[in-house]
């Protein structure tokens, strides 16, 4: 058999986040290998780079296209909580193989990694995706294409928390890019959640669940007022 043009690697990143998005990453390596040339060092999952050498690494595969394709999906909080963290994410998971499948032209024999925990559907959707899709245990340590991809996942998603922190300053996003640190926390007991925030994450406490209620109350009774309005006009 040939040897296929592309490696495709898949990885998410926000599983574990109390807010925010959850985002996967599809990326395509020609011939499975980050270029050999000029490279920010070695390649490796993002959870081992520092935020300055992840955003060396993406601007490295942003300036090589016929080396490294990527495409991206996110879930946001609220379908999060209607199917799940894990349906979420692998909903994205596919999503975003969709679109690099368009953009790189990958062939039928191009093989398909995703790390542990990911999958690419279940049943019919499966057998659309074929037999080369396969879920790594620790695949970020193992494959290229799904370090590749961590790395742009997480560049993306820290980028989205950073415009989230701006549009609710209050519960500093820009710091911990949503996940539960003891500021995090601090904060949501002082003010309760976001429209950002992962209810189902964060539901157990009782008095965020009480402010959260008192919010939803809220935006409930601004509704009606709006709809009063409308009525008397």
């Amino acid at each position: 058999m040939r040897r296929a043009r592309w490696t495709v690697g898949i990885d998410e990143v926000g599983r574990g986040a109390l807010a925010g998005p959850v985002v996967v990453a599809a990326a395509a390596l020609r011939g499975g290998r980050a270029p050999s040339r000029r490279t920010p060092g070695i390649l490796k999952d993002s959870k081992k780079l520092s935020a300055a050498r992840r955003e060396e690494w993406a601007a490295f595969f942003s300036a090589h296209p016929r080396h490294a394709v990527f495409a991206l999906a996110r879930v946001y909080p609220r379908q999060i909580e209607r199917r799940n963290i894990s349906q979420a994410a692998n909903l994205a998971a596919a999503r975003a193989f969709r679109k690099l499948e368009a953009i790189a032209r990958l062939g039928k024999n191009t093989p398909v990694f995703l790390d542990g925990g990911l999958f690419l559907g279940s049943g019919a959707a499966r057998a659309a995706f074929g037999a080369r899709a396969k879920t790594i245990v620790k695949g970020d340590e193992k494959i290229a294409a799904i370090k590749a991809a961590s790395i742009v996942a997480k560049v993306r998603r820290d980028g989205l928390m950073r415009r989230l922190a701006k549009r609710y300053p209050a519960y500093g996003f820009e710091l911990h890019k949503g996940y539960g640190t003891a500021a995090h926390r601090a904060a949501l007991r002082a003010r309760g959640p976001s429209p950002a925030h992962r209810l189902t994450f964060i539901g157990k406490s009782a008095t965020i669940q009480k402010k959260w209620e008192e919010y939803q109350s809220s935006i409930i009774q601004k509704e009606r007022q709006a709809a009063a309005g409308r009525i008397s006009r």
